[in-house]
């Protein structure tokens, strides 16, 4: 076929999916008269009919768009069920409608249904005013679709009001962005972020859409890297990789039992020899999910037998109940027992078990911790014969020693495992020596900001750790992995020079998404600055520094690796002795050196364009 035919067809076909821009608003519903028909109700929640006239006005609800709106209200919050539109054709670009009462995500809320599946939601935000709200559902245009009004919750704010729901071009309030997914200005090239999630709370507080926080339960599998981070307390999000670069998000691996029990912190294991006995089959090991309750008091587990893809919770839940939380549990092979390590009054506490599902406290408890433990057994200097444990604090901070099964006996101070300001409720990959053996570390970036972006921090690039000697004693290294080369597009070379006080170089137009690597010498009192779009990394003679304070390093600084994205700088001196891991709203694109105070050498230079983890993905 001529291109010229091909791109004709392409045109007319692109015309066909896109509706006139002119065309008239299409009623899904308005709630005007006395009975729901044709939208069919189930449960008791939504009475026989919409609230007309003066019963919204007893209802206290405010802002319906002509005399009725769906209710679920008529008998206060106890009384649950679903209120579900006739089947429809999607013809316009964007749903719009009006919407208030409970923020309770899957419970108190307004579904689109297309093929079965929830494929955007709204809820409202704790009040009865009803809000304008819409989604672009340009990706689901000539699709059947149902609308549903969602009322599962008996609670305070248990209740739901909808009206004035249309197919429109023009919607009163537009998303809050329309940009495709995984193309967004702001979305990371090659760190991962959750993609857009279906709710909008309607209430510029509350970031709700696409956020994530602490890592959770970060472990390998037959062949996969499961990654796992808390949205809020509500669930834990869930994505998957085969190289620890490129990532499939899939659905929330499981949400809180119940309506506010919540789901917090915790990790995930692989119990081969089932001794919890979750699994039927002794072929198939169940791999189990731990995390604390809202109460940090209370301990639940889940677990799924098809390598993360459903789950179920755990039949005894909760399985332990002790006034802590953030809970890390991992197999110690010496004792043949399970271990856990857990978080409280300012101690880590040490419980084992042989199942899974009975603990014991060890009563040896690890003063001076904080928050989201991680703790794990390394090789000094690769020597497998000498190996040291090393525990790591949710703020990073990290102390070396030996470990009995029940017993940390702690054996150096604490040390800076990352210096920047953004780096978080790190963990590392458990499981792992079933696959290559190494420890691949990751973080949340806590605290970066995307405005008006559908989705809400992102994950440090992951990274390899080393226990390596200095002159000032053992230290952990840390390295991105080098499956990052799997995204160098192209290398650029600059040739070895040495920048006068006050000289600059540029990099011409250098891509939003780089990998540094370069070899450098800076004198006593000399800076060399590596501007990157209005943030300064500075590079001392020993020590780094990029929006905090700087980050020594035992010798003369020397090698130097930079990961560059839209909106985080991570940098690794001498081989990962220091790091600092930083967000940044970029001011200006230019990417320059610069020296200040004496002359320093670029002795190597090597700079990759990358390309985005995300890049060929369909917009959904």
């Amino acid at each position: 076929m001529p291109l010229s035919t091909l791109a004709l067809g392409l045109s007319l076909l692109s015309a066909c999916a896109q509706p006139p821009a002119s065309a008239p608003d299409v009623v899904i519903g308005e709630f005007e008269a006395a009975a729901h028909a044709p939208w069919e109700a189930s449960g008791t929640a939504f009475g026989s009919g919409p609230a007309l006239g003066a019963k919204a006005a007893d209802l206290e609800i405010a802002g319906v768009r002509g005399d009725g709106v769906a209710s679920s209200e008529f008998a206060g919050d106890g009384p649950v069920g679903t209120l579900t539109s006739p089947p429809f054709q999607v013809e316009r670009r964007f749903i719009a409608f009006v919407i208030g009462g409970g923020s309770f995500e899957r419970d108190t809320c307004l579904d689109l249904v297309v093929d079965g599946k929830v494929v955007r939601s709204a809820t409202g935000a704790n009040s009865d005013l009803l809000r304008p709200c819409s989604w672009d559902v340009t990706p689901f245009l000539g699709r059947e679709a149902r609308v549903r009004v969602v009322d599962r919750a008996s609670g305070d704010w248990g209740h739901v009001n909808v009206d004035h729901v249309v197919q429109t071009d023009r919607p009163e309030r537009p998303p809050v962005v329309a940009q495709p997914l995984y193309r967004e200005n702001h979305r990371p090239r090659f760190h991962f972020t959750a993609r857009q999630w279906t709710v909008d709370r309607l209430n510029p507080g509350m970031r709700e859409e696409g956020w994530l926080n602490d890592l959770n339960g970060l472990v390998y599998y037959d062949g996969e890297y499961h990654l796992f981070a808390q949205r809020w307390n509500k669930c834990w999000i869930h994505a998957v990789s085969r190289d620890l670069v490129r990532w499939t998000e899939l659905e929330p691996a499981f949400w809180e039992e119940a309506l506010d029990v919540g789901v917090q912190s915790g990790t995930c294991v692989v119990d081969y020899a089932n001794s919890s006995g979750l699994s039927p089959d002794p072929a198939t090991p169940p791999m189990v999910a731990f995390w604390t309750r809202n109460d940090n008091r209370s301990h639940g587990i889940a677990f799924s037998l098809d390598h993360g893809r459903t789950w179920k919770y755990g039949p005894r839940n909760p399985v332990l109940v002790k006034p802590e939380r953030d809970p890390m549990v991992f197999r110690h092979k010496p004792t043949q027992k399970w271990v856990m390590i857990m978080y409280g009054e300012d101690k880590y506490h040490v419980l084992t078990s042989d199942n899974l599902l009975d603990w014991k406290d060890e009563k040896r408890p690890i003063a001076n911790s904080f928050e989201c433990p991680d703790f794990f057994e390394l090789a000094v200097a690769g020597d497998p014969a000498t190996r040291k444990w090393a525990l790591i604090r949710g703020d990073g901070r990290y102390s070396l020693g030996s470990f009995d099964g029940s017993e940390f006996r702690e054996e150096t101070a604490q040390f800076e495992s990352d210096g920047g300001p953004n780096f978080y409720a790190t963990q590392t990959w458990g499981n792992v020596e079933t696959g290559d053996g190494r420890r691949i570390q990751a973080a949340w970036m806590r605290g970066g900001a995307y405005p008006d972006m559908p989705f809400n921090q992102q994950v440090t690039f992951p990274r390899e750790l080393t226990l390596r000697p200095t002159p000032a004693g053992l230290r952990l290294f840390r390295e991105p992995v080098r499956e990052i080369a799997t995204l160098h597009r192209d290398e650029r070379k600059f040739e070895a020079r040495i920048l006068q006080a006050g000289e600059r170089l540029a990099l011409d137009e250098p891509g939003d998404a780089l990998h540094i690597k370069m070899d450098v010498a800076v004198p006593e009192g000399a800076t060399l600055t590596l501007r990157i779009r209005g943030v300064p990394l500075v590079l001392g003679r020993r020590s780094i520094a990029c929006k905090s304070g700087p980050q020594a390093v035992a010798g003369d600084l020397e090698a130097v690796e930079v990961l560059i994205d839209r909106t985080s700088i991570e940098a690794f001196a001498n081989h990962g002795e220091a790091s600092t891991s930083t967000c940044f709203l970029p001011a200006g694109d230019e990417v320059a050196f610069e020296a200040a105070g004496g002359p320093a050498t670029i002795r190597a230079l090597s700079v990759f364009r990358l390309e985005g983890i995300w890049d060929g993905r369909a917009a959904k």
